[in-house]
């Protein structure tokens, strides 16, 4: 049975973030921008809601027609990071979502470090599964709708896993590391993750 997927609109907005904040509340990474279970709770959503409008207006975000899983999406030009453009960005959205929590800043600032120039690709940004329905192949089938489009165009994609289980996915799916993991300050791994078109 295919999963049935469609471009998220602005009228998808609150969906997309409350799907991205149930599932990336226990991510590894998630815990170590917001330590503090109580200020994850209160303040992780907002950190979604401005990934989700970043991408809303330059990229594109695809969910299930279920509306269990969404996929986060940006298309890099050759010759540029992701978000080359904006090198004030992650200040800007620490000043917006957690003033006084400089991870905010700076995951923003490390993973933009450790993204590849030179060659136009896909950046699958997020991918949110809610919990329960995690497991069914949902996130498989949403990657699976753009890489499939990436080989016929000939187009590269790439990612920063932030866990193990999203790492063995990704190496599933034809991802291969992108140089060595990048570790968070007194926190987890990521690990960047590139995959070439396939003929």
């Amino acid at each position: 049975m295919g999963v049935a997927i469609r471009a998220a609109g602005e009228e998808d907005r609150e969906l997309v973030v409350a799907l991205l904040d149930a599932a990336f509340q226990d991510d590894p990474v998630s815990r170590w921008v917001f330590p503090g279970a109580e200020h994850r709770r209160t303040t992780h959503a907002r950190l979604m809601a401005a990934f989700t409008d970043i991408v809303l207006a330059e990229g594109r975000v695809d969910v299930t027609e279920d509306g269990t899983a969404c996929a986060l999406w940006l298309s890099v030009p050759d010759g540029e990071h992701a978000d080359e453009e904006d090198v004030d960005g992650p200040a800007a959205l620490r000043a917006e979502v957690d003033p006084e929590n400089e991870r905010v800043e700076l995951i923003g600032r490390l993973t933009a470090d450790i993204h590849p120039a030179g060659r136009a690709h896909e950046y699958l940004w997020m991918i949110g599964v809610a919990p329960e329905h995690q497991g069914q192949g949902l996130g498989t089938a949403l990657i699976a709708s753009v890489l499939d489009r990436c080989d016929r165009e000939g187009l590269a994609a790439y990612l920063e896993a932030s866990s193990a289980r999203s790492r063995a996915l990704y190496e599933r799916l034809g991802f291969q590391p992108a140089g060595p993991a990048l570790d968070l300050p007194a926190g987890p791994q990521m690990w960047p993750m590139w995959r070439e078109p396939r003929g």
